[in-house]
């Protein structure tokens, strides 16, 4: 199971230093979702990552950039079509918020983000979609499969039921950046590491 982490929406001190941290200690992938940020402070906060770990980040925004970084491109609301020539060796994914958007998406994604799985951490008031019995039965038809990652509430004790139904993967950004600056961030995202 893939774990994968999306960036706040507002930048933070020492974030590059977070980002390379993280994927230090296992993190597979990670979303730099920064709406409304402008084109260059998107690129400081680029190259403040490791040029090593460059191939494991995806942008939400300014697709230019991945282009010339050879990051993978996100799609999602306010950027639903990729840039024209995107070459087939940078990783496609979307956004999806219902099973049919799934369906929709995965042909022409290297794999798909579905939420809200659970109430959202990060989100007031974003509450989940689906329950329980629908995502088992997405699972037995074959919707949710290695292809779709769940968004919305995820935290280590709740990987072992995104195992169960089949999810590819676990999205998070709430449960980790909450937990940013504790002393013990990095004892928890090595936790995660093992029970992926």
């Amino acid at each position: 199971m893939q774990l994968i982490v999306i960036t706040l929406p507002s930048f933070i001190p020492n974030e590059g230093t977070y980002i390379n941290r993280l994927f230090e200690w296992g993190i597979d992938r990670i979303h730099i979702r920064k709406p409304g940020s402008s084109l260059s402070d998107c690129r400081r906060l680029v190259e403040d990552v490791s040029a090593e770990w460059h191939a494991r980040l995806s942008l939400h925004d300014h697709h230019c950039l991945s282009l010339e970084y050879g990051m993978g491109i996100h799609l999602n609301a306010r950027h639903p079509e990729p840039p024209l020539a995107v070459p087939s060796s940078l990783p496609l994914s979307a956004s999806c918020h219902s099973f049919s958007e799934v369906v929709l998406r995965k042909p022409q994604c290297r794999y798909v983000f579905l939420s809200p799985v659970f109430d959202s951490i990060s989100k007031q008031g974003y509450c989940s979609s689906f329950s329980s019995s629908e995502l088992q039965a997405a699972s037995r038809d074959g919707i949710i499969d290695r292809q779709v990652m769940a968004l919305g509430g995820i935290t280590a004790s709740r990987i072992p039921l995104l195992r169960e139904w089949n999810f590819g993967g676990a999205v998070m950004l709430g449960d980790i950046w909450n937990r940013a600056g504790e002393p013990d961030f990095s004892a928890y995202i090595r936790h995660l590491v093992m029970v992926k």
